[in-house]
């Protein structure tokens, strides 16, 4: 992979005209095809806590608003809380007819939340010790409570209308009305028989819309201590820490309260064209594996650069690049122009038009029948324009180079290259299994100062085998392609003239 803590050198260009390291997009093996984060919608798999690791399915955690009701985190810096124990002092009263000088003090064990980075805890904010180390903490109330629910029933009320007149429109049995009225049959039996929901109650539940929000122009006045007292920014909340709780927003720290952490999702990546799965993770919060996961950088073979010579304006230098083939298979590169036709694939314009004909076509089979709401038309990126260019000459080879499968156990082998290869050693300066380093040769443009641009761009495209091993009714055995993907690589700047 890529190093994550360098800039990007080397860049492969997506079907969409993105431009990304090899670590940060996916190869579809039904599409052939390289996807970036443009061309891949998600989908929310679980939801989980990052504390406690608690995984609830979507319509509790919905319920819940996203928040987990056991852990808590620090309105201060936003770390997670941990509960402490704690001794006060309770005092027993003595017995009738006894002095009240013999009292006596037994401690009692209470509980408070701690946050062991900034040091705040719950006392700081004058909540209670608990008994319990279970919860119970109180909450603080939003002042606009009344009103967020009375805007939430209205709306549900607005939809069910809504979804009544659409279910109105598609279903009009009138036939079935009249021959169901000859039995003794209510409506609500009626509704139910031909597959209609049943009406709910509409005249218990209120329409009436509630007062809309009126703005008001008469503000606060400013306290007169605000111009004479001395700030003192310790005990004044920070904007984060304000929009944390954007329902009260406390502007003293002493008014801060926790809040219940907020759970998180795992997501998985689906190709926009074809609909298949790309990325999708184990549903248990505790697992770091994936189910599927078709990054490129298991199909793509990927090219570094080791080394780079000085480069000059006009004057050839010489690059090593290294390929790497992360494939069980054996495959061919050929290092072709930019200018090199692309083989031909099906395009995102002619994807569109077969769905539409496809369509068409179901509709004039059966013109009576509904639209499917499983299968929909695919959602793609538009091309974008690549804006880099190159600015150097790269001599490319004319004889392709074999990289041969991958081998862990290569990986551990000192014994040298078992792989007898009959490699041109002016091009293939090093090898050791799946990997080899060829050298280049660089010539920077004249005019690339002028231009203002010292980094040397160079480009080409890179053809290589792919064995596909999906079955299909049409190819059920591995079918042999020969895909090509655009890379530019930024190799240095330029550090003057000889």
């Amino acid at each position: 992979m890529s190093y994550l803590n360098q800039p990007d050198y080397v860049r492969y260009v997506c079907n969409c005209g993105s431009l990304k390291p090899i670590s940060k997009i996916y190869f579809c093996r039904h599409c052939s095809k390289i996807r970036c984060g443009y061309c891949v919608c998600q989908e929310v798999d679980s939801h989980y806590c990052p504390n406690c690791m608690e995984s609830l399915p979507s319509s509790e955690v919905r319920l819940k608003k996203n928040k987990c009701s056991n852990c808590f985190e620090c309105p201060c810096c936003f770390q997670t809380l941990s509960t402490r124990a704690g001794h006060v002092p309770l005092r027993v009263a003595p017995p009738e007819g006894e002095d009240a000088k013999d009292v006596k003090t037994t401690p009692k064990k209470v509980y408070y939340l701690f946050c062991s980075l900034c040091r705040w805890t719950s006392r700081d904010a004058g909540i209670p010790d608990q008994s319990v180390a279970t919860g119970g903490w109180p909450e603080q109330e939003n002042p606009h409570i009344n009103r967020i629910n009375a805007l939430i029933d209205y709306h549900k009320i607005l939809g069910y209308i809504e979804k009544q007149q659409r279910e109105k429109k598609k279903f009009r049995p009138k036939r079935l009305y009249m021959q169901m009225a000859m039995f003794t049959m209510t409506s609500a039996m009626m509704r139910k028989r031909i597959g209609l929901p049943s009406e709910p109650p509409m005249h218990s539940q209120s329409t009436d819309e509630p007062p809309p929000a009126i703005a008001s122009e008469e503000v606060e006045e400013l306290p007169a201590e605000i111009f004479t007292e001395s700030v003192d920014i310790t005990k004044i909340t920070t904007l984060e820490q304000r929009l944390q709780h954007p329902e009260v927003q406390a502007e003293k720290v002493n008014e801060l309260r926790p809040q219940h952490r907020q759970f998180l999702v795992k997501i998985s990546q689906r190709c926009r064209v074809c609909e298949h799965s790309l990325s999708k993770p184990d549903l248990c919060p505790q697992s770091t594996k994936f189910k599927i996961q078709l990054a490129a950088f298991y199909y793509v073979p990927e090219v570094r650069i080791v080394t780079c010579e000085p480069l000059r304006p006009g004057k050839s230098s010489e690059l090593l690049l290294k390929f790497c083939n992360p494939t069980q298979h054996q495959t061919q590169v050929t290092l072709l122009p930019l200018d090199t036709p692309v083989i031909p694939t099906v395009t995102v314009a002619s994807e569109k038009e077969e769905f539409e004909e496809e369509d068409a076509q179901q509709e004039s089979e059966s013109p009576n029948l509904l639209p499917s709401i499983v299968r929909q038309v695919p959602i793609v990126e538009e091309v974008k324009p690549v804006k880099i260019s190159a600015n150097a000459d790269l001599v490319l080879p004319h004889s392709p180079l074999i990289l041969p499968p991958r081998d862990d156990a290569a990986e551990y082998d000192d014994t040298g290259d078992t792989n007898n290869f009959q490699d041109d050693p002016k091009l293939v300066i090093w090898r050791k299994g799946n990997k080899a380093v060829i050298k280049l040769h660089v010539t920077p443009n004249e005019n690339i100062q002028e231009s203002g641009s010292d980094s040397v761009i160079v480009g080409f495209v890179m053809q290589y085998g792919y064995v596909n091993t999906i079955t299909t009714l049409e190819h059920k055995a591995p079918q042999k392609l020969d895909l090509q993907v655009k890379l530019f690589l930024s190799v240095g700047n330029i550090v003057g003239t000889a």
